[in-house]
């Protein structure tokens, strides 16, 4: 597997990607929806994101992270992290936040910010494995979702 920063022609191969593994948005490895998978949706979120990885196999895509940092600088929101479910559990989404935090810190940042619907007990456990905490909780679009954070150097 290898991990390389994403670019907005890789939105296709992305979607196919997702499509493949019956899903219709691109979720985490623990099944939160994350992310519209459309070309276009993602062409857009990679555009506008300061920090788009991908990590591929032999066989394309495998996994997606998407990141960007508030306007203050010291805090980023992880926007998007998906893992094929065909490689769940093999530690490729801490590998992608990995890259994400080193990426981050190059520019200033200190703490991860990233939205978990409050009716996902799993992936609460998936963030609270990797160094993530509580800090709030607020009605999104979705539904109830609390905002959980680390610290950086908690995922490096």
């Amino acid at each position: 597997m290898q991990v390389r920063a994403a670019r907005p022609d890789d939105a296709e191969a992305l979607r196919t990607a997702v499509s493949r593994s019956r899903e219709t948005t691109v979720f985490d490895d623990i099944g939160s929806p994350l992310l519209d998978v459309s070309a276009a949706g993602v062409r857009e979120a990679a555009a506008e994101a300061e920090w788009s990885f991908l990590m591929e196999d032999d066989d394309g895509p495998v996994g997606v992270a998407i990141a960007h940092p508030d306007d203050r600088g010291s805090e980023a929101e992880l926007l998007a992290l998906w893992v094929h479910p065909n490689h769940a559990g093999e530690g490729l989404a801490a590998d992608l936040l990995s890259r994400v935090a080193s990426s981050v810190t190059d520019r200033g940042v200190d703490t991860l910010r990233a939205s978990v619907p409050t009716d996902s007990p799993d992936a609460h456990e998936f963030f609270t494995a990797h160094g993530f905490e509580p800090r709030e909780t607020r009605r999104g679009p979705a539904g109830d979702e609390t905002i959980v954070v680390t610290d950086i150097g908690a995922l490096r």
